[in-house]
């Protein structure tokens, strides 16, 4: 018994030792392996967990100053300017409440009604002269609001005459609205006045722009070998409750952060895309003021007429008799509608391109650079569609993201897109295709057959004014820098547009978010050598229902418009 007890311990002690050699001598095989294991483990569980497991979302501190200061402190010029813009947008609220109004209290758009003025003399409508229409909010209970604040947007438009254009609304804080329109055709006209919110709803609007920039998260994939992690980024992110990645850009300051992953180093970054919309934002209460079809984008009714009859312009003896001042007709519109045609005022002419061979020959020996958000891109696909000649070179982009890029060889010309920086809420942008505007500016030449189109606006809705201030005070700067060394490069910029709004689309990309980059943007590129097609009016005075990308009839009127800033009505035939 002993000896085949002993017989078998020398044979266990043989092969536990034979295993130790075997070990000993593998062992980095064996590390190897046991690392690509545990890094396909993870994997596989990074995988469901971000299946089934939101990305945990930092808690956010409600300090408007919060997002607006991250990145390098403005001169002391530049918060002068900042100062005035943000006052130049300041917007007239709802008096303060020990409580929040209910329902009934707000401003009621079935309730309310609009009037159309006579003329001072009485007399009939000519072109040239100004048409004023009153509006009355009521609330829910009829009565007349006593305070101003509605975001009103006001069309006067005539559809058998494929006319429309755009009116300029004046709040006199009491309740009264102005809605003033230039008449700018012959034939009817009929007033058009839409509440788009209530004040009492701008005013939740303005406190989560201020309060939640964070309503959209973004979120970054991290990999290193078979170990990947993602994390969720931002403007601005609290640094107390992860160790942050800081990829602020080092030309411009433009802040972004990432959590850092557990596990990798911040330089493994592979993409960036949207995460996805915070919910739950606002009160039960809050969420009636955003309701479709009862306090969003719903028509006021007139009190009596709305439609006009407009007879040709009055010889000049009755001009220069008439109270009515010439310069005061146009009421800061850009353009209207005629024959489903966009006019501009102001001194383009505006030129149709229904042949693609005319788009080829105005565009001919031209590098397009086309930089911003889905809005420009939405030119991009139009002209490559429109215009066979121009071939899109596959980069293998992804789908709707970029950069993309068409050759037209016969012609000589180069069209390119690339999207703007973040914050961008794209599906998925590789991080070594993250570019900011600005830099990408400065790296162009220029010159006369250089054409750079911008637009940059949807994806700054949810963030303070401050962040969409700082951004285009960097884009302005390398404006500056490519004129001052080829001062015949052409500048265009895209304006907002309007867009179709539901409860969840307002609270993150409202109009009125809109409204008041679109006002900024303006206001910072005035006296700039740039050119604007104005989106805004050109969504705001068609029959087409709005939308964040416009349907091609009213593409097709920005691409002419942006072809006649290319190629001016007396350089046509060279």
């Amino acid at each position: 018994m002993c000896r085949n007890l002993s017989k078998y311990t020398l044979i266990f002690l043989f092969l536990a030792l034979s295993g130790l050699i075997f070990l000993l001598r593998n062992i980095h095989t064996v590390e190897n392996w046991n690392c690509h294991t545990i890094s396909t483990l993870y994997q596989l569980q990074s995988r469901i967990q971000s299946s089934f497991i939101p990305v945990n979302l930092p808690t956010f501190y409600h300090n408007r100053t919060f997002c607006a200061h991250l990145g390098q402190k403005p001169s002391p010029e530049d918060e002068v300017e900042e100062r005035y813009l943000l006052d130049s947008i300041s917007w007239p609220g709802p008096p303060s409440h020990s409580s929040p109004p209910t329902l009934r209290q707000t401003s009621d758009p079935v309730h309310s009604l609009f009037a159309i003025l006579p003329t001072k003399e009485g007399r009939e409508w000519h072109v040239g002269d100004q048409l004023e229409a009153l509006v009355q909010m009521h609330d829910f209970l009829g009565r007349p609001k006593r305070y101003g604040g509605d975001f009103l947007l006001a069309r006067l438009h005539s559809p058998e005459l494929g006319a429309g254009v755009a009116g300029r609304v004046v709040d006199h804080r009491n309740g009264f609205y102005s809605a003033l329109f230039p008449l700018l055709w012959v034939g009817t006209a009929q007033v058009e006045v839409i509440m788009v919110h209530s004040s009492e709803a701008v005013a939740v609007l303005r406190r989560l722009r201020e309060e939640r920039p964070d309503r959209v998260f973004f979120k970054s994939l991290f990999r290193l070998g078979f170990l990947s992690e993602t994390t969720v980024c931002n403007m601005c992110l609290p640094p107390d409750q992860h160790p942050l990645c800081n990829y602020t850009d080092l030309y411009t300051g433009e802040p972004w952060y990432c959590y850092k992953p557990k596990m990798l180093s911040c330089d493994t970054r592979i993409n960036h895309a949207k995460g996805g919309y915070l919910k739950h934002l606002i009160t039960n209460k809050e969420a009636l003021l955003f309701q479709s079809g009862v306090n969003i984008k719903v028509q006021i009714h007139a009190s009596g007429p709305d439609k006009i009859s407009v007879l040709p312009r009055k010889d000049k003896v009755e001009e220069e008799n008439s109270s009515i001042n010439p310069e005061d007709t146009q009421l800061e519109a850009s353009g209207y509608y005629y024959e489903d045609s966009w006019r501009p005022l102001g001194g383009v002419t505006m030129r149709q391109f229904n042949q693609s061979s005319a788009i080829a020959q105005c565009l001919q020996n031209k590098v397009i650079n086309m930089y911003g958000d889905s809005t420009v891109r939405q030119w991009f696909e139009y002209l490559i569609a429109f215009v066979p000649e121009l071939k899109e070179f596959n980069l293998h982009s992804p789908k709707n993201v970029g950069p993309f890029m068409a050759v037209d060889s016969t012609h000589n010309i180069l069209l390119k897109y690339r999207c703007h920086g973040p914050p961008i809420r794209f599906t998925t942008v590789m991080s070594s295709e993250l570019r900011y505007i600005s830099n990408e500016l400065d790296g162009l030449a220029g010159g006369a057959n250089t054409v750079v189109v911008l637009s940059i606006w949807a994806h700054f809705s949810t963030f303070p004014v401050e962040v969409y201030i700082r951004r285009l005070r960097h884009i302005r700067r390398a404006l500056v820098r490519l004129l001052d060394r080829a001062p015949e490069t052409l500048v265009v910029i895209r304006s907002a547009n309007l867009q179709a709004l539901d409860q969840e689309v307002s609270l993150y990309n409202s109009d009125w978010y809109s409204l008041q980059l679109d006002m900024v943007l303006r206001a910072m590129f005035k006296g700039l050598n740039v050119l604007v097609v104005d989106a805004w009016q050109m969504t705001s005075a068609h029959h087409h229902p709005h939308a964040l990308h416009p349907p091609p009839a009213i593409v097709k009127n920005m691409i002419d418009m942006l072809l006649s800033y290319v190629c001016p009505e007396n350089t046509k035939s060279q």
